[in-house]
Formats: C-alpha cells, sequence, structure tokens
C-alpha cells in the first residue's frame, strides 16, 4: 500500500480545507491512506505528492469529485434524531401552514443517501393530505458527493432499514422490490430535488430564502471559522420566522449567532 508522509497528509488535508471545509485531523491519516489507496494505484500513482499534481492538473472535474466520494463519510438513517421530525411536524408545520402564497421551501443541506429529505417530503404530504396539491412543497436535497446522490436518487432501501418508518408509511409509500429491497412511491420521490452542491462555495446560487434548513451532523467535520462562516450564509437564507436544524452532537454559539435557541439543534431566525 501507498502510505502517505506527514508533510504529504498536511498538504492534502490543507487542499481539502481549503476547498471543501472538511477538516482532516492527523488521527485520519491511516483513513485518508486506506480509503485511496486504490485511486492510486488505478492511476499508477506511487506516491501522494504525485496524487496532488494529479489533482492539480485534473481539469475535467473527475479526480476531484473522486476525492471527495471517498474522503466523506455518509452515515445516516430514517428518523435519525427523531426529535427534529416530530417538531418539524408538530410544531413548524402547522406554523407553515398559514402562508400566504402556500409555497414551502424546504432545505436539506447535506443530505447524503436521502433517508432525511424523503422523510420529510413524507411528513410533509401526510401533514397536507388533500390539501397537498394546493401547495408548492418539493424538497431540496443537496450534498458535496455525486456518488451518494446517485444513490438517494434511486430511493431504494433495504427493508430493515425501514423498520424505522410507521407502518402505514411503508404500506404507502413503498413497494416491494424483492424479500430484501423495497423502493419509494413516485409521489415522494418527486418531491425531492438533489443536486451537488459544496457549502464552501463563496455565494450560494439560491433566489428565495428557505423556510426550514436541515443542516445535520455536517459541521462536525468543520472547524469554528468555517463553521461560523457557514452558519452566517445559513442564517441570511433563512426567512424571518424560519428554521435551521443541526445535528445533536453540534451548536452554535449563541453569542455569536442571529438565530435564537428553540430546543437541542433547533434555532429559529426572528419574524420581522
Amino acid at each position: 500500500m501507498v502510505t502517505i508522509t506527514l508533510s504529504e497528509f498536511k498538504q492534502l488535508a490543507e487542499y481539502i480545507k481549503a476547498n471543501y471545509g472538511i477538516n482532516l485531523q492527523e488521527e485520519k491519516q491511516a483513513l485518508v491512506t486506506g480509503r485511496l489507496h486504490a485511486v492510486l494505484e488505478e492511476q499508477g500513482i506511487t506516491n501522494f505528492s504525485d496524487y496532488l499534481k494529479y489533482l492539480a492538473a485534473d481539469r475535467t472535474g473527475t479526480a476531484v469529485r473522486t476525492l471527495i466520494d471517498k474522503i466523506t463519510t455518509n452515515h445516516t438513517f430514517f428518523m435519525r434524531e427523531v426529535e427534529h421530525f416530530n417538531f418539524f411536524r408538530d410544531k413548524v408545520l402547522p406554523q407553515l401552514a398559514g402562508l400566504k402564497h402556500k409555497d414551502l421551501r424546504v432545505w436539506s443541506a447535506g443530505c447524503s443517501s436521502g433517508e432525511e429529505p424523503y422523510t420529510l417530503a413524507m411528513l410533509i404530504d401526510e401533514f397536507f393530505g388533500t390539501e397537498k396539491q394546493k401547495w408548492d412543497t418539493k424538497v431540496l436535497a443537496t450534498d458535496i458527493s455525486g456518488k451518494v446522490l446517485e444513490i438517494a436518487k434511486r430511493g431504494v432501501y433495504s427493508s430493515d432499514v425501514l423498520t424505522a418508518l410507521p407502518a402505514n408509511w411503508r404500506l404507502n409509500y413503498f413497494t416491494r422490490l424483492d424479500s430484501e429491497y423495497s423502493t419509494l412511491s413516485e409521489k415522494i420521490k418527486q418531491e425531492v430535488i438533489f443536486r451537488q452542491f459544496n457549502l464552501m462555495e463563496p455565494t450560494f446560487p439560491f433566489k428565495r430564502r428557505f423556510h426550514v434548513i436541515f443542516c445535520r451532523n455536517v459541521m462536525i467535520y468543520f472547524d469554528n471559522a468555517t463553521k461560523h462562516q457557514l452558519v452566517r450564509k445559513l442564517y441570511d437564507l433563512t426567512e424571518p420566522g424560519g428554521y435551521l436544524f443541526i445535528g445533536h452532537s453540534e451548536s452554535l454559539n449563541r453569542e455569536e449567532t442571529s438565530y435564537k435557541y428553540i430546543m437541542p439543534a433547533v434555532y429559529r431566525k426572528d419574524e420581522v
């Protein structure tokens, strides 16, 4: 296996942090080597210094996409941190049901393999019922990894991971493909718009602000300065009275953010 020197690791870590915000500590050196070994072998690269040159020289974007797919951790599951979904269902949706223009804008940032945005779509569908046809309620779901987005778009999940969902959801929103896998209904798939997006982009391309932003278990990979910068952007993209959900292992410095604390890992932007 190709090994990485401390100097090479620091160069690679600096590149990743500068472009993607991910803060790789030195204890991740072996993990990075293991995940990228096959890439170097496939390209006939014998050391990480040459790999860095390969990244810099590639103009197709393929090398960088492969790097991101390898180093990002895409661990999620249905109903993860279920208190958030209950709060969204019981408090947020009834509040937003009074919107004058019937245009509900929800963003799942760092959506991974799709469980989070699909759960939000099912909650919205169940909440609005027959009234839903009068609303635009599509969920925007973004992730930095193109590979994981392809998995999310398929909407196919092993039956054992669906046990966390309510029985009526499994019945109404899923179809068994075989003894092991089930697929989401087209009705729910069409409610989620998947896009590849890097949260470190200097400017965000969204023309309108969101009523709800889920950005959970993403900022744990960032240092404080990067996190603070991202939270400011998210705040600017939140509608007055809108909500930000982060992971339970994350927190915002209340002295540095304009968001108001509501409950663990839930924050709100003041109404005008």
